[in-house]
């Protein structure tokens, strides 16, 4: 479906703007008429903004004051499909629909016109001096003949500086021209041939490719132990799609997955894909967001955002990590991105692809109910086997105050080292400590704008709130009582971890993996391919290293508090740390030799644990299962979270409260309203902040109920109310 429709010039159009509006605006077509989906520029009072026609105008306001579409952009009208794709997704989350088209034009630029970067070419002229670096230019250039560089490649294919190009520009030995940046990316070739598959990966491949022959919507559940190749599975029907001239979406859950990922795509296929993602330069993105409507854009590699692409025949999406949290969006438009793939594909007729080794109970569910198709790989690739998993019961363990690391996890770090094999101590909380208190009087430190302890970063010398992301810094003076050197970090984090570390290790080239202490994604990746190298002895990390990493020496994981996300009311805790521990594990042994993973517990008899131990990841999914059944909560149930915030918490109470009382169309489907409450964190950035929670039945209207129910309000002054359909945290 493309946008078929024609307005003629003068012809009354409904316009959609990014602008925080609730209707469609009425506007002239311009010169020359417009397409249904055109991406269009038209005045709103003394502004010029972004817009689509989003369908004939409605006529209802005086004809002589409405005014023209400026100008229809550059740029592939907005197809039908993805029209609908965002009503459907506004519907499911509440949420206004200028607001779902700004996640669909997420591109800087999108009304300049192409932008312009210099090439260079073989000239017609012979430099007055041949130096040997001047040499090396012209032989790159004759032995491409034909071919186009940008400086920095042809510096680096030549070994010059770019002086050295610029000066046979001058003499004209060199042809130096303006050229378009929004060019095609490269053609992918599926025809190259890839890994060998194992007969498992090979009979899985073989289902993918063929969901993707019938071109009908389907989903499929690839599950399968860590180090088992699911993306060496999930490629062949990338493959099969890009055969079959349809687009592919991958989307990861880090940035940091991106780097080695794209090194395994370009092998199989001989071109680097499109890479979507905040890391990604304004211009590169402009490039993606335009060549992906038009078609010249065969795979894109993503953060959760790429699913709001214009693709133009989208046949494939593999959601990898399926798991990960990092897909539901928490902020702005909230939403799941693994169950807007399921929608997107749904309208596109294309297949998906859910990866895990730790799937959520979600999936597993729907794979269970028939709805979803399932396929597993239960062995490693190759030789490699799953690593051994044992606990460290801390109760039996002798530890000085102010220490985390064990005896027992000591002596096999110790162990690993001394035979040349690198060990990972994982820890789930970034910074130093995350409390500093005072000794004298106990007061711990906080946010000034948040209801949140302030975390020690002491690589940093700073404290940071990771709620609103303030600094501060570290104090030598209690801001309560004013006692000098009383104030004491509590508690560990991966940078105090890391100080331990260097003290029982001193010969060891210890690498501590956080997001927050690297300046960039390039920093990051830089330092992940130098551990897979063999960089570092120890590696110590936060849940960033449980993702998809792939390092050949690591044989021993040690986590340090296998408790930590058993704490707390969060319905999902047991299945978010079930997944935490066995994707950690999963990092040990991956290649030749054997790996263990230690887990350090309090709790050896927790039901979590002991399941983590023993492998046997159905009897938990069952278990787990059982429980959600018979409390009615997801996936067996529908949960929504209303959050309520504003300057003054009396007023917005008031709203809470006036909500609570008001819950008839919420009674009518059955459903019941929790609060108001103060949330866990009832502040943040001086807002304070309340929570409701509405609970329903599975199959039960909770949209349209919603809707009613907040409809009956106003809000008014700066009080803010957000709906998240299917919350996954409620901080």
């Amino acid at each position: 479906m493309t946008g078929t429709e024609f307005f003629d010039e003068g012809e009354l159009v409904g316009v959609l703007t990014t602008q925080p509006l609730d209707r469609l605006l009425d506007y002239k077509a311009p010169e020359g008429g417009c397409h249904l989906g055109a991406f269009v520029e038209v005045p709103l009072g003394p502004r010029k903004v972004l817009g689509v026609v989003w369908g004939p105008g409605r006529g209802d306001y005086d004809r002589a004051k409405i005014r023209s579409v400026i100008r229809v952009l550059d740029a592939a009208p907005m197809r039908e499909e993805m029209q609908l794709f965002l009503r459907r997704a506004a519907e499911y989350t509440l949420t206004p629909m200028p607001a779902m088209l700004r996640l669909a034009t997420r591109a800087p630029g999108l009304g300049d016109p192409p932008s312009m970067r210099k090439i260079y070419r073989l000239g017609d002229g012979e430099p007055s001096r041949l130096t040997d670096a001047r040499r090396r230019v012209m032989e790159v250039l004759r032995d491409h003949t034909g071919l186009a560089f940008t400086l920095k490649e042809l510096a680096e294919l030549a070994g010059v500086t770019s002086s050295v190009i610029k000066g046979l520009v001058e003499q004209g030995a060199v042809r130096e021209e303006d050229s378009p940046r929004d060019l095609p990316f490269p053609p992918m070739d599926p025809e190259r041939p890839g890994k060998e598959l194992t007969e498992d990966q090979a009979a899985a491949a073989s289902v993918l490719r063929q969901a993707l022959r019938t071109e009908r919507y389907g989903t499929t559940l690839l599950k399968g132990v860590t180090g088992s190749g699911k993306t060496e599975v999930y490629l062949e029907a990338v493959a099969q799609a890009l055969r079959m001239g349809r687009q592919a979406l991958v989307l990861l859950p880090e940035i940091a997955l991106t780097s080695e990922f794209l090194t395994r795509v370009e092998a199989r296929f001989g071109a680097r894909p499109a890479e979507w993602h905040s890391g990604a330069t304004m211009t590169e993105r402009r490039r993606i967001w335009r060549m992906v409507g038009q078609g010249q854009v065969q795979l894109v590699i993503g953060a959760r955002s790429a699913l709001f692409l214009p693709f133009q025949n989208l046949g494939l999406i593999i959601v990898d990590e399926e798991h990960d949290t990092s897909y539901k969006q928490e902020d702005g438009v909230l939403y799941n991105a693994r169950d807007m793939a399921v929608l997107r594909a749904s309208i596109c007729e294309a297949h998906v692809v859910l990866a895990s080794a730790t799937p959520s109970l979600e999936s597993w569910a729907n794979a269970e109910a028939g709805k979803y198709a399932k396929l597993e790989l239960t062995a490693r690739f190759g030789s490699a086997e799953l690593p051994e998993m044992r606990s460290i019961d801390m109760r039996a363990e002798t530890l000085q105050s102010g220490t985390w690391i064990s005896p027992t996890l000591k002596a096999a770090v110790e162990a690993r080292m001394a035979r040349g094999e690198q060990a990972l101590l994982f820890l789930n909380r970034r910074g130093y400590a995350p409390i500093t208190l005072c000794r004298a009087c106990g007061h711990q430190i906080g946010c000034d704008h948040c209801d949140a302890r302030m975390v020690e970063h002491r690589f940093l010398k700073r404290l940071v709130c990771h709620q609103c992301g303030e600094t501060k810094p570290i104090p030598t003076i209690c801001p309560s009582c004013d006692a000098e050197d009383r104030l004491t970090a509590v508690g560990p984090g991966v940078e105090r971890l890391s100080e331990e570390a260097a003290s029982l290790f001193p010969d060891a080239r210890i690498a501590t993996l956080s997001s927050d202490l690297y300046g960039s994604a390039r920093a990051l990746k830089a330092e992940i391919e130098g551990i897979a190298e063999g960089a570092a002895d120890i590696i110590i990390g936060t849940q960033l290293v449980a993702k998809g990493h792939n390092f050949p020496l690591l044989t021993l994981v040690g986590v340090i508090d296998a408790d930590l996300g058993l704490q707390g009311s969060d319905l999902r805790a047991a299945e978010r740390t079930f997944q935490l521990m066995r994707q950690v594990a999963g990092r040990a042994g991956r290649a030749e030799k054997p790996g263990t993973a230690l887990l350090q517990t309090y709790q050896p008899e927790h039901p979590v644990i002991r399941a983590i131990l023993a492998g046997d990841e159905e009897a938990f999914w069952r278990a787990e299962a059982a429980e959600r059944q018979q409390a009615g909560v997801p996936p067996y149930g529908r949960m929504a979270g209303i959050i309520l915030s504003g300057p003054d918490v009396a007023q917005v109470f008031d709203l809470g409260n006036a909500l609570a009382r008001q819950d008839a169309p919420l009674r009518k489907i059955g459903a019941q309203v929790f609060g108001p409450a103060p949330a866990p964190i009832a502040r943040i950035r001086g807002r304070h902040r309340v929570r409701l929670l509405v609970k329903a039945a599975k199959g039960s209207p909770l949209q349209a109920a919603l809707a009613r129910w907040i409809g009956q309000f106003t809000l008014k002054g700066d009080l803010r109310l957000s709906v998240d359909i299917d919350p996954q945290s409620f901080y």
